[in-house]
């Protein structure tokens, strides 16, 4: 048996995008031996403290694109809105990219994200599309409906529910997706990790609650409260999705669970997830670390859940913005089995991810006390009022 050996540094990564998922992705590459070079627009974004190099640069700009790929031996991301054109030309001229950006394609578009996951079994709400949501339109109706953008949403944003004609002021304007509302039961999630040689590993299935006022996910619980038979079809859906697109890295698989009990899609993330902060302290191998070892080609790691855990966002305040301002610190700090993540952005603004904080203990409904305690104490203000 030959033995496999590595050098140092391990293999050269490159990430698009250095928000908080390319930051925390390089904390894990780094403490494995890996060299990481960054692109990202801002030159003091959150991953440029922790990566060798940083290319300052628009996520469009191809040649600053090129320039990432030529200093790295893998190049994955941690944001959908980049220029697919210049990564698809980039792999057809031998460089490594993880997904595939025909991948992402497919993922920045809704429609064609649903038309995929309907064509191969992958079960979804009723949707159609429509170039123009007009008074017309909505006048033939029936309601509540969804209206999503195809392109471009993100976080909350791009996505409506409408509940009449009357809400005609709500409505986007640009080709969408509407799909049939779904009254559900839950909102969950599966991280799915799936490997170059198409081996599947899946996160345990977790319940999200989401922020009435943003749409943004607000807490994350591992295990969802689900009965055992809906676990195990909520992770079949999730390894089915992926598999669909033919993924190759680490899936955020999100899902409405209705009160008839079924389970269906509603969008993926074709990067580590929000749904999937918990993995850093609740599970053996964390959602950064597998996607590190998936691209660069080694083991997946073990998706166990250590203990009952669970994550909340930490939001920037609803009337502050400028340099951060972290209130009630010290107090959560002193709940047992807290941890405490900040991003490193150094502009607050309304709503914005600031942060998260994760809570584990051998008690579920500990875990949920412990969290609602620390979000009532702890927030993310600014300098100036606004």
């Amino acid at each position: 048996m030959v033995t496999a050996t590595h050098s140092y540094p391990v293999s050269r990564i490159g990430i698009i995008g250095g928000g908080q998922l390319g930051k925390m992705t390089a904390q894990i590459a780094k403490r494995m031996g890996f060299y990481v070079t960054v692109l990202d627009p801002q030159p003091r974004c959150p991953a440029e403290h922790i990566a060798d190099a940083q290319i300052v640069g628009d996520l469009y700009d191809a040649n600053k694109l090129a320039a990432l790929a030529h200093l790295s031996d893998v190049v994955t991301f941690d944001v959908e809105h980049i220029d697919t054109e210049t990564l698809k030309r980039l792999h057809q001229e031998g460089h490594t990219i993880y997904p595939s950006p025909y991948l992402l394609e497919i993922i920045q578009d809704k429609l064609k994200q649903k038309q995929v996951l309907e064509q191969h079994g992958v079960p979804v709400a009723p949707y159609t599309a429509v170039d123009k949501v007009d008074a017309a339109y909505l006048q033939q109706a029936t309601f509540p409906l969804v209206q999503k953008a195809r392109k471009g949403g993100y976080d909350g944003k791009g996505v409506v529910v409408l509940q009449s004609a009357n809400d005609i002021d709500k409505v986007l304007h640009t080709p969408s997706l509407i799909e049939e509302y779904i009254d559900f039961e839950k909102e969950l999630a599966v991280m799915v990790a799936r490997s170059v040689k198409g081996e599947v590993a899946c996160y345990p299935v977790v319940e999200m609650v989401f922020d009435d006022r943003t749409n943004i996910c607000d807490i994350v619980t591992a295990p969802a409260r689900i009965p055992e038979d809906i676990t195990q079809k909520a992770l079949e859906v999730a390894a089915h999705a992926v598999e669909a697109l033919e993924g190759v890295g680490v899936f955020g698989v999100e899902m409405f669970l209705t009160k008839e009990g079924d389970v269906l899609v509603n969008e993926i993330a074709p990067r580590p997830h929000n749904s999937g902060h918990y993995t850093i302290e609740g599970c053996i191998t964390c959602q950064f670390e597998q996607l590190v070892r998936i691209i660069t080609g080694l083991p997946l790691g073990s998706t166990q859940l250590l203990k009952p855990v669970a994550m909340l966002n930490l939001l920037g305040e609803p009337d502050y913005q400028g340099t951060p301002v972290i209130e009630g610190l010290s107090d959560v700090l002193s709940i047992e089995g807290l941890y405490f993540h900040l991003y490193g952005k150094e502009i607050t603004k309304p709503f914005r991810k600031m942060g998260h904080i994760t809570v584990i203990d051998d008690d579920s409904d500990q875990v949920i006390a412990k969290l609602h305690k620390a979000k009532n104490l702890l927030k993310i203000k600014g300098q100036k009022q606004c």
